[in-house]
């Protein structure tokens, strides 16, 4: 960043589309991020694991981390910074993550702030509901599936891998059940942990394990 631009930190409310009830996260972030960290901030703080392609769509413009056999965009992601773009109050731009299930994220400005001396950025400062299952269909086939899985049918179906004595044969079906018996948790804690291991440079290990 050049001495004549001032850091600011984006507060950006987060949402997937075509969800009710609506998954959401509040962030903070610097100015100086690149659209690269922007990416891997909201793989983070939604939950996802960075198994498919994706893009922004800013002012009409692509703009992503490029991969063998995707889309290829014509700017560097980790030299594009939040700050080039200009941002207002109130305005809103899209990220979209899987093109098959189509995960399309409305991402609004909601306030431009003055850096806090005893805060770490990027921080998650709340959200609601777990994001759904990677590769579970889409937004309409998610919610077909969230009422399909409601606590009863799977405290029903535990009830039976219990009674059937099988539970490591059943393995893969549990964590199933556990993933939508989860959906409507957000561990806030765990993320802004996840955060500040990205901040610090270790990247390793950031999508091996369920942010839940």
């Amino acid at each position: 960043m050049s001495d004549s631009e001032q850091l600011v930190i984006y507060q950006l409310h987060i949402f997937i589309l075509g969800i009710s009830p609506m998954i959401w996260r509040r962030i903070k972030t610097k100015s100086d991020s690149t659209i690269a960290d922007l990416h891997y901030i909201i793989q983070i703080v939604m939950g996802w694991t960075d198994s498919h392609l994706h893009r922004f769509i800013i002012y009409g413009k692509h703009y992503g981390i490029a991969q063998i056999g995707g889309m290829w965009f014509s700017d560097d992601p980790k030299v594009v910074k939040l700050s080039d773009f200009g941002w207002r109050g109130r305005e809103r731009f899209l990220y979209e993550y899987d093109f098959g299930d189509n995960w399309q994220h409305q991402i609004r400005v909601e306030a431009i702030l003055t850096p806090e001396s005893n805060c770490f950025y990027p921080v998650c400062i709340s959200g609601k509901r777990a994001c759904p299952p990677e590769d579970c269909g889409g937004p309409w086939e998610f919610m077909a599936q969230k009422q399909e899985y409601s606590l009863r049918y799977i405290a029903s179906r535990c009830s039976e891998i219990m009674e059937e004595g099988d539970i490591p044969g059943n393995i893969e079906e549990m964590y199933e059940l556990r993933q939508w018996l989860m959906v409507n948790h957000f561990d806030h804690q765990k993320v802004n942990q996840r955060l500040q291991q990205y901040a610090a440079g270790d990247k390793e290990m950031l999508f091996e394990q369920e942010i839940v």
